[in-house]
């Protein structure tokens, strides 16, 4: 069984940055794809960024591509999500979420099994 903790959520004026972390405990998750979603009120849940095992390959939604980095530290069992150029559309609460597959970039929620509890994000105009 694995534990997601997301933490670093918070206010932000628009324009400014926040940097998400997502700790991994109960087994270690270096061998997963790991993926942050977010879901805006009133929307469904929505793939922001998907990063293999190793950290070689990386995946973003257009709507957060060059604004968001996703990365990993497999030693720490953490995956971060910093968020740049924060717009009032990327209010939203953010989810990580852990996947079997190593290899590929699934964006799709039924790919996932492990969820956090999710972290706010809310961006004033």
């Amino acid at each position: 069984q694995v534990q997601l903790v997301e933490s670093g959520g918070g206010l932000v004026q628009a324009g400014g940055s926040l940097r998400l972390s997502c700790a991994a405990s109960g087994r270690t998750v270096s061998n997963s794809a790991m993926g942050w979603f977010r879901q805006a009120p009133g929307k469904g849940r929505e793939s922001v960024a998907t990063i293999t095992w190793s950290g070689g390959a990386t995946y973003y939604a257009h709507s957060v591509e060059g604004r968001f980095t996703i990365s990993r530290d497999n030693a720490k069992n953490t995956v971060y999500l910093q968020m740049n150029s924060l717009s009032p559309e990327d209010t939203a609460v953010y989810y990580c979420a852990a996947s079997p597959v190593r290899w590929d970039l699934p964006t799709l929620e039924h790919e996932y099994i492990y969820w956090g509890q999710g972290t706010q994000v809310t961006v004033s105009s």
